[in-house]
């Protein structure tokens, strides 16, 4: 990839995944030969992306409240490609903060002004990961994709209801303002994206309805190095 950096890591250390569980953990063997246990923040399966003797990146922080210091960033895939996937799900919105700053997806037309985590919705009680104001408000949610079956990047790769309850949402705003849902397809060997009905049927359903009534869906692939991030642009939507 020639295109620059969109997005760069703190400093990352290398080691190799031994096992990931309870959800928020992984024990990882660092270069040196040192056994951890880093933070994994990344709450779903992580289907295809937690495969045992992994290559793995991992972040540091000297802060001396954490009880596991190091953070799982990014693991490699076995593939012939040797593909880097981000996995720290806690990224998402400040790489995509990135993409709106630069102004790089022009599918979302001119905005002046960014807001972040605002409240919507029927009840005020959830928050879009961004509000963009310009001749109309846009609603934009941003769902981090790690899942990909022969070259199909999938989402989601397990039931969510908090999902469903988005889509639900921007569905019953799209009369009113501009409504978008992001897919960050967070690897760079994927061609296209489509809903993972085989494990959400129910939310390929309702993304299904939600481009019918109009809200726009942008499948936003980056390319993952241990540098940084590279924007790819867009991806075909399959449905």
């Amino acid at each position: 990839m020639t295109s620059p950096l969109i997005y760069e890591y703190p400093p990352l250390y290398s080691g190799t995944l031994i096992r990931r569980y309870k959800r928020f953990l992984a024990d990882i063997e660092l270069v040196n030969g040192d056994v951890i246990t880093a933070h994994c923040p990344n709450t779903g399966p992580m289907t295809g992306v937690c495969d045992p003797s992994s290559p793995v990146l991992l972040s540091y922080s000297d802060n001396a409240k954490r009880k596991y210091p190091y953070t799982w960033e990014a693991i490699q895939m076995r593939d012939a490609e040797r593909t880097w996937v981000g996995i720290n799900t806690s990224r998402s919105n400040a790489i995509v903060r990135s993409l709106l700053d630069q102004h790089l997806i022009p599918e979302l037309g001119d905005y002046g002004d960014i807001r972040s985590e605002v409240k919507y919705g029927q009840d005020g009680k959830s928050r879009i990961d961004f509000l963009l104001q310009g001749e109309r408000p846009l609603y934009l949610e941003v769902k981090n994709t790690t899942w990909a079956r022969d070259g199909k990047a999938l989402f989601p790769d397990t039931v969510t209801q908090r999902g469903q309850k988005h889509l639900r949402e921007l569905m019953a705003l799209v009369d009113q303002a501009g409504c978008v849902m992001l897919y960050l397809i967070n690897r760079g060997d994927c061609d296209r994206f489509s809903p993972g009905d085989d494990a959400d049927p129910t939310y390929g359903n309702l993304l299904r309805e939600a481009v019918k009534r109009g809200v726009k869906i942008l499948p936003c692939q980056v390319y993952v190095s241990p540098e940084g991030l590279r924007y790819c642009g867009l991806v075909p939507l399959e449905l």
